[in-house]
């Protein structure tokens, strides 16, 4: 037994009693735990003062200007912020809890359901405090990630759509800095081009309202087919030796509640997949040609935001930590070759007009062929359907009886 008088116990103890007190926290994540957490994680920074906020005002304001030559749509920013990693993590927790909370709570019916019938029946008040230790588990796991997160992320929409409040642009000073200082860039073009993508991002959620809802329905339509591989838990127990407590160590847990996605989770990832990559392609396409020839370092810009992407920045983590899903970097060159394609074809007003639903939306397949999509939705634009409508009203009686005539 280990000595209660040891500090590491004591520590240990006092973790525990701080997680099962907390454990009764309803919903599916523990979020205060959950704050609390990535907060400790993080180095200590400086308060955003007046100086940075007029930085990143102007910045945006400069964003939001030369973007209405690249883009059919008015601002998407309604108002100007200035983020420490903290605020980023304060200030982001209501998109989180829609992002994370439908999987968490998925898993925790999945694992309830490793609990004999007969005996959740004797557990009687000790399932709820199990659901809480589950919650509290989540909310550590959310901690991690979101620590991780909050020290990389140079925007509200860095993670692939706007985490903050609606119209609210918001940059990071201090990650803003360290990122330029990493590229050996000066730090005011460094901070033009993120509010350029920044301010581009809020336009297209804007203007596509259905796009933040298209994209949670992906997520739950992933929760919804959560299982716990059973047979998996059952074989990895039966390979553990009871007297050799070591043997415990060597359980691999995230192969064990991580069975195969089904063919459901597999459509919902590709879903997924698909549309952050156009949402990606597009804010690439309108950023260049707002810019055109603005910034002396655009091109080293943007290879650093493609070299991000590729290595796994701040969208491909947040997916990756949720579902899994590793992000094709092929499929963004092949939308931002799609978006260009369009607009050559239609002009910017008919690429823009694509984001009106999303049934008009450019699929899986057509980001095979990107090219393609432009000629092939050009040539439906100009199609006249009233040939359709008209069959659509004849009497079947109508018809004649040969079929080849037909």
């Amino acid at each position: 037994m280990p000595d209660p008088n040891d500090p590491r116990v004591q520590q240990m103890m006092q973790q525990l009693q701080q997680m099962m007190a907390q454990s009764m926290s309803t919903g599916p994540v523990n979020w205060q735990l959950a704050k609390q957490l990535a907060e400790s994680e993080l180095e200590a920074e400086n308060v955003v003062g007046p100086a940075d906020q007029a930085q990143v005002a102007e910045a945006l304001r400069l964003a939001d200007l030369w973007l209405d030559s690249a883009v059919n749509w008015p601002s998407g920013v309604t108002a100007t912020d200035a983020w420490t990693r903290k605020q980023w993590i304060d200030r982001t927790e209501n998109s989180w809890k829609q992002l994370a909370e439908p999987l968490a709570a998925q898993m925790g019916e999945a694992m309830q359901t490793l609990v004999p019938e007969e005996m959740a029946g004797m557990l009687g008040p000790m399932a709820d405090l199990m659901k809480g230790v589950g919650s509290a588990l989540f909310g550590a796991q959310m901690g991690q990630a979101l620590a991780k997160l909050a020290g990389e992320v140079l925007s509200s929409a860095d993670v692939g759509l706007p985490l903050g409040k609606t119209g609210v642009a918001a940059l990071l000073p201090a990650n803003i800095a360290a990122y330029a200082e990493g590229l050996e860039l000066p730090v005011e073009e460094v901070r033009l081009f993120v509010a350029l993508r920044e301010a581009a991002a809020h336009r297209l959620f804007t203007h596509a309202p259905w796009l933040h809802a298209h994209l949670l329905g992906a997520l739950e339509a992933y929760a919804r087919e959560i299982r716990i591989d059973e047979s998996a838990i059952e074989e990895a127990m039966s390979d553990i030796d009871p007297s050799n407590p070591e043997a415990a160590a060597t359980l691999d847990l995230s192969e064990v509640f991580k069975p195969e996605d089904t063919e459901q989770q597999k459509a919902a990832l590709a879903r997924l997949a698909t549309t952050l990559a156009l949402i990606a392609g597009w804010i690439n396409v309108v950023v260049a040609e707002a810019v055109g020839d603005r910034l002396p370092t655009m091109d080293r810009l943007m290879e650093s935001a493609r070299r991000r992407r590729a290595t796994g920045g701040p969208a491909e983590r947040t997916f990756e930590a949720l579902v899994g899903l590793q992000l094709d970097q092929a499929k963004v060159r092949a939308a931002t070759l799609l978006w260009h394609s369009l607009a050559e074809a239609r002009g910017i007003e008919g690429r823009e007009a694509v984001w009106a639903h999303p049934d008009l939306m450019p699929s899986a397949v057509d980001l095979e062929h990107p090219e393609s999509f432009a000629t092939v939705s050009e040539a439906l634009e100009d199609l006249d359907l009233s040939m359709f409508d008209q069959l659509a009203v004849n009497d079947p009686k109508d018809e004649p009886e040969d079929p080849d005539e037909r």
